[in-house]
């Protein structure tokens, strides 16, 4: 694994906190848009348009964030969206037929409490100035 920089006090090295700050209230609004409109069991939290400006921040800001422990967030909030979008799609399918809406359902529900999950774990370690865990 590839060491941080931990920029010290002289040091002119800037994260982009302020892009990742918007990203994780943007992925925030979906989650919250999303429970508010339709309840828990609905298309993942980040398959919104709140969301998909969340990753757009995180892919363009994520290059400047190289080497510090911001850019671990914006890796964390890209792979979010992508796995909770292909869990929506694979839902989607499954409710083409009737003996797959049952599935989709439980899909759609674990998919959101994943997101839910990935959100708050994301934004703890950020809150802390501290890279996600495990990553």
């Amino acid at each position: 694994m590839a060491d941080l920089q931990v920029p010290d006090a002289g040091s002119t090295v800037h994260p982009p906190v302020n892009a990742a700050t918007l990203a994780y209230v943007l992925f925030a609004i979906a989650v919250l848009g999303t429970l508010a409109s339709s309840g828990l069991v609905a298309f993942a939290p980040f398959f919104g348009i709140a969301g998909i400006v969340g990753v757009i921040v995180a892919y363009v800001k994520r290059g400047e964030a190289q080497g510090t422990w911001v850019a671990s967030h914006f890796t964390w909030l890209i792979r979010t969206f992508w796995w909770s979008l292909l869990w929506d799609v694979i839902a989607i399918l499954l409710f083409v037929t009737l003996i797959g809406i049952p599935v989709a359902i439980t899909i759609l529900a674990v998919t959101s409490i994943w997101g839910i999950y990935r959100l708050v774990r994301g934004f703890l370690s950020f809150k802390d100035s501290a890279p996600v865990p495990g990553m």
